[in-house]
C-alpha cells in the first residue's frame, strides 16, 4: 500500500510531467479567436479527458503489462528513461511539442476536438504521464490505495482546469520567459524522479542475481 510520502511523490511527479503551466502557450494559440463559451467548454473537456485517460491507465495498465509479459521493474526502467528524456527537453525549454500539436490542431475541423487531441493527449496525458501512473499503480495493491491514487489524478485534473481557466492572466504575468522558468523547474524535479525510477527498477532486476 502507498504511504503518505508515496502519495505526495506521485502527485508531484505527475504534476511535473503534465506541466499545465508549460501547456498554456499552446492552449492560447489553439484557442485564439474562440468565444469565452467555447474556451470554457474546451477547458472542461480537456480536464475531464485527462482524468479519464489516467484513471483507465490506473485500472488497466498492469493488465496490459501482464498481457505483453513485461515485468513492472523493466517497465519502470523504460518509463524512467522516457521521463529522463522529457526532463532534458523541459530543461532546455524546447518547443518541438508546440509545433507538433499545432500541426495536429490544423487538421482538426471541429473546434471541440482539440480538447482531446492534441491538448489532453499527447500534450498533457502523454506517454510520460501514462508511464508514471502504471508504475505507481503497481504499489496500489488495496482498494484504499487505488482510491488515494485516483484522488491524486483528480487533483491533477483540477490543476489543469484552473491553469487553463487562468491562462490569459498567467500568460500576461509570467510571459514566455516566466513560463520557460517554470518548465525548467518542473524538468529538474522530473529528472530526479526519473533517476529514482531507473535505479529502483535496476536494483529490483539485478538484486536476485547478486
Amino acid at each position: 500500500m502507498l504511504d503518505y510520502s508515496d502519495n505526495l511523490k506521485f502527485v508531484i511527479s505527475l504534476l511535473a510531467i503534465v506541466n499545465p503551466i508549460g501547456a498554456l502557450p499552446i492552449y492560447i494559440s489553439l484557442t485564439d479567436g474562440y468565444r469565452p463559451q467555447e474556451r470554457a467548454r474546451i477547458i472542461l473537456l480537456t480536464s475531464v479527458a485527462v482524468v479519464a485517460i489516467l484513471l483507465v491507465t490506473l485500472l488497466s495498465g498492469e493488465l496490459i503489462l501482464r498481457f505483453f509479459g513485461i515485468s513492472i521493474d523493466s517497465f519502470q526502467v523504460g518509463g524512467g528513461l522516457l521521463l529522463l528524456l522529457m526532463a532534458i527537453s523541459m530543461l532546455q525549454a524546447r518547443t518541438s511539442r508546440v509545433a507538433h500539436t499545432s500541426d495536429e490542431a490544423e487538421e482538426t475541423a471541429d473546434r471541440e476536438t482539440i480538447a482531446v487531441v492534441p491538448l489532453a493527449i499527447p500534450l498533457l496525458s502523454g506517454p510520460g504521464a501514462i508511464s508514471a501512473v502504471i508504475v505507481y499503480a503497481d504499489k496500489a495493491k488495496e482498494p484504499l490505495a487505488y482510491l488515494i491514487t485516483s484522488a491524486g489524478i483528480f487533483i491533477i485534473g483540477l490543476s489543469i482546469f484552473l491553469s487553463l481557466l487562468a491562462a490569459p492572466f498567467i500568460a500576461r504575468k509570467l510571459g514566455r520567459t516566466g513560463i520557460n522558468i517554470v518548465t525548467r523547474i518542473m524538468g529538474l524535479i522530473l529528472a530526479a524522479i526519473a533517476v529514482e525510477f531507473i535505479t529502483t527498477g535496476l536494483k529490483n532486476i539485478f538484486l536476485p542475481l547478486a
